[in-house]
């Protein structure tokens, strides 16, 4: 007995609707958020989660928010001594706005407000230029922004000379403290990290045994520790009489752990290029300098640009360290300010420590960018 088998269909399949695409916003939706009835529910509650949490965050933090007022009653409520009825919260940014120019400089001489703020001019100046790509005279930009810029910062901040009158660094504080530590923090660790990256992986048995010595010793203690070191422990080895300015010793201190960390971030890079670009650069009778500024060192350091970023917006946090040694940063100047009697209010220190985390925010999440940024400007490895 035969059967009729057949491998080919005798009639066309009914026509189908199109499938949604994936890349259009409701294919998205679809396939992501509410694939399945238990995802559509949990789509369902944690986003009415988030959307009240949000709505609460923007409600407190701007519509029942005070932005203007001239002490603590108009933060507080009626029970509290205040205006605001009972039951009220909301961020009291009246309090930021007295607050300003000290979260800023600290307490720099209000009549000498211009000097920081030419620096400030200054600097962005200078850095704008530098952090294009394509704008021209990166050289003559670099030596401006690294070398003149901290020279015309010491001079104008400090005074003392030129008929500037003389700012002990005792009154610097704020926004302006944490700016120049991390910046003379950057600037000093990457070349210094690079030279102790290479000091690592010499042949030289004093040299290895000398950058391996600092990197384990300085990575093996807290930022909190070189940084008492430095303030308290110095002192005690100097001549009676002959002292260190306290600031100083913070930017040596936070510059010294910033290049011990890069040390390690570069050597990185350096153990990632093939051994076959140090025998092309040997094969073109390059010496150890040559091979080193043109052929090795620019491609690690592409390579660990995440790790560089990571080690400066680190490194930009730690400032807030030095609180240790009666120095205020940003975020020590708003802690101090919640012992203002003017402006003691329940609502004071979450307000104080907002705009704090937003400021640094701002600046992490921009150099985060800028990284990103540079990531793919430089990744030239697969363009055709």
């Amino acid at each position: 007995m035969s059967k009729d088998v057949s491998y080919l269909r005798r009639e066309f399949l009914p026509a189908l609707p199109a499938p949604t695409s994936d890349k259009s916003a409701v294919g998205w939706v679809r396939k992501n958020l509410f694939a399945t009835p238990l995802d559509g529910l949990m789509t369902v509650v944690f986003g009415a989660i988030i959307i009240w949490f949000v709505l609460s965050v923007f409600d407190w933090l701007f519509i029942s928010a005070v932005w203007s007022g001239e002490g603590r009653a108009a933060c507080a409520t009626l029970v509290q001594g205040g205006t605001q009825p009972d039951g009220w919260s909301g961020a009291c940014w009246a309090y930021v706005g007295d607050w300003f120019t000290q979260f800023m400089v600290g307490s720099y001489p209000r009549d000498q407000l211009w000097r920081p703020i030419l620096i400030a001019v200054l600097f962005v100046g200078f850095l704008v230029p530098m952090l294009i790509p394509k704008v021209p005279f990166k050289g003559t930009n670099a030596i401006l922004l690294l070398v003149v810029l901290p020279i015309l910062a010491y001079i104008i901040l400090l005074g003392g000379s030129f008929g500037l009158s003389h700012v002990e660094t005792s009154l610097w504080g704020g926004l302006m403290v944490t700016l120049i530590l991390s910046f003379v923090g950057i600037v000093v660790s990457l070349p210094f990290g690079i030279i102790l990256a290479l000091g690592r992986r010499s042949r030289m048995p004093i040299m290895k045994a000398a950058c391996v010595g600092f990197i384990e010793l300085v990575r093996g203690v807290p930022l909190i520790t070189v940084l008492f070191m430095a303030s308290v422990l110095l002192p005690l080895f100097l001549p009676p009489g002959d002292n260190i300015d306290k600031f100083l010793r913070a930017l040596v201190g936070v510059s010294i752990f910033a290049s011990a960390y890069m040390a390690e971030v570069i050597r990185g890079g350096l153990q990632a290029i093939s051994k076959g670009q140090y025998e092309g650069a040997d094969s073109l009778g390059l010496n150890y300098g040559q091979k080193m500024v043109f052929i090795i060192m620019p491609q690690a350091i592409k390579l660990v640009i995440p790790g560089i970023v990571n080690t400066f917006i680190g490194m930009f946090k730690d400032t807030s360290l030095v609180s240790i040694i009666n120095m205020y940063d940003l975020l020590g100047i708003v802690k101090a300010s919640f012992g203002d009697a003017r402006w003691i209010t329940p609502v004071t220190p979450l307000t104080g420590l907002i705009f704090a985390g937003f400021v640094f925010w701002i600046f992490c999440f921009g150099m985060s960018r800028y990284s990103a940024f540079m990531e793919r400007h430089l990744d030239t490895g697969h363009k055709k």
